[in-house]
């Protein structure tokens, strides 16, 4: 899971420092400013796996809520939430529950709220293709890592040039995987539960709680 929320967090980072590319620092710029401006997100995704040479392929939904830096990830019949101290990662299939501290100093760490800024040294971009996609103009950012033994290969970001949301993410790994996550519904400023972030773990008796730290 922690690593599903490193890519998701690729899904809105925007704040990334210059290198020759005008174009696609403006563009970046403008959908940062916009996300920037919402009290909160609920965000519904499509997320895809594959690799031919493997013959694998996966397919499955899920979503993301996030104020500030809190946020709850559902995925995989798995659900994982942070309540700006604590990860929570709750297994109902296990009946298991793993409880581990927050530290910014982990890059294992990273949580969507950080979406904004988690990449801002680490990757050289600039503009890729343009698709229409139903109508919409995808305008593709193409981000390549500065680490030559990074396992990311590339990030395409593909941004709607009109709303300036996010439409996908597709991320290429050396391996051969690839990894899309394609936004279905995002939503802002909704009204959400008070109690959403808040762990409660008399509603867990039966479960096994493994405290990591």
């Amino acid at each position: 899971m922690k690593k599903l929320v490193f890519i998701l967090a690729a899904i809105m980072a925007f704040n990334v420092q210059a290198q020759n590319s005008k174009p696609a620092e403006k563009l970046l710029n403008e959908v940062s400013k916009k996300v920037k401006s919402y009290d909160n997100m609920v965000i519904e995704f499509k997320y895809a796996l594959d690799n031919s040479k493997e013959n694998v392929h996966q397919e499955t939904r899920g979503d993301v809520s996030i104020d500030g830096d809190k946020y709850v990830l559902n995925l995989m019949g798995t659900t994982q939430m942070f309540d700006g101290k604590k990860i929570y990662t709750i297994i109902p299939e296990d009946e298991e529950i793993n409880i581990s501290n927050y530290s910014e100093d982990d890059t294992n760490s990273i949580t969507p709220s950080k979406m904004f800024t988690f990449y801002e040294d680490g990757y050289n971009y600039d503009m890729d293709i343009t698709q229409n996609v139903n109508g919409r103009e995808i305008q593709y950012v193409k981000l390549t890592p500065k680490d030559s033994n990074a396992e990311i290969k590339n990030i395409l970001l593909g941004i709607d040039k009109q709303t300036k949301n996010i439409y996908n993410l597709i991320q290429t790994q050396e391996n051969g995987t690839k990894v899309t996550i394609t936004v279905k519904s995002f939503k802002t400023d909704q009204p959400l539960a008070k109690n959403l972030f808040t762990f409660d773990e008399d509603r867990y008796s039966n479960y096994y709680i493994n405290r990591l730290d």
